[in-house]
């Protein structure tokens, strides 16, 4: 792009989590992420999530070269942006010559009921981030895909990493890969996904403690409304006493985030113990 030597600039969503290293806390907008880790480093600027016009008047700048987005907003609370938006992602990125990373270490690999979260609206960025579900959760493995003309402007040797081509951990991902496809696990997220938003849905009419409920596949979060000092850690561990484990995020929302491998049975018997649990607050 013929950006000046040590001027790039990379463009990260407001609200994003992909990491603990200095970079990644350096892009975080949580101050529990970078709290006490300063200095942060430079070159990252911060645009709103899901607009698409502040993020077409930060591309303006001729110095940046790519933004990172999540599909879908994980540690911020399973945040969907509105339809249209990655699409729009990808023709602004295309337009300035600016990289499109997608990070789908929590989106990827059937979660949202599609192989990735970025086939739910047919667009292929230049970076695609994958780890976690790699491996069945079974080993730790991470990948990165790109095309040549990306990956190869790094040569043989000027990049590395001490585990990286580990051949356990390759062998490992291929067998997982197999289960997603031959089990079909995305059309089982999808599917079980679109019912277990519908119960959370009749849950926002039962329990006045339930405001918002979003998602999408195997992927749904609740907004829990604080009662009488009780918040969403506070549900979090009554469903765990009850049998059920799920994930608070930033005090006020729970995640769900079940077994791609997770049957029709299991999910009402699993939507059984949340409704238990609410009524116990």
């Amino acid at each position: 792009k013929g950006v000046p030597e040590d001027m790039a600039r990379i463009v990260f969503a407001e609200g994003n989590f992909w990491g603990r290293t200095l970079a990644a806390i350096s892009s975080s907008t949580d101050p529990s992420s970078y709290s006490g880790f300063g200095p942060k480093m430079p070159g990252f600027d911060i645009v709103e999530y899901g607009n698409l016009k502040a993020l077409e008047k930060v591309l303006e700048d001729p110095n940046v070269v790519a933004y990172m987005v999540e599909p879908i907003q994980g540690e911020a609370g399973v945040v969907v942006p509105e339809p249209g938006y990655l699409k729009g992602v990808e023709e602004m990125c295309r337009a300035k010559n600016v990289l499109f990373i997608a990070d789908e270490v929590q989106t990827g690999l059937c979660r949202t009921g599609r192989m990735l979260a970025v086939d739910h609206e047919n667009v292929k960025p230049d970076i695609l981030v994958l780890g976690k579900a790699l491996s069945g959760g079974m080993y730790p493995v991470s990948a990165v895909l790109c095309n040549d003309e990306v990956m190869l402007q790094i040569a043989p040797g000027e990049h590395g990493s001490t585990y990286g081509g580990n051949p356990v951990a390759a062998r490992v991902a291929m067998a997982a890969l197999e289960v997603l496809r031959q089990e079909n696990l995305a059309e089982n997220s999808a599917r079980l996904g679109d019912l277990m938003l519908k119960e959370f849905q009749s849950m926002m009419d039962e329990f006045p403690m339930v405001k918002a409920v979003r998602g999408k596949g195997l992927f749904c979060a609740m907004v829990i409304e604080e009662r009488e000092g009780k918040d969403a850690m506070d549900v979090c561990m009554a469903l765990k006493e009850n049998g059920l484990l799920a994930k608070p995020t930033h005090g006020d929302i729970i995640r769900f985030a079940p077994p791609l491998v997770l049957t029709e049975s299991e999910l009402y018997q699993s939507m059984d113990i949340i409704r238990k649990t609410l009524r116990e607050f």
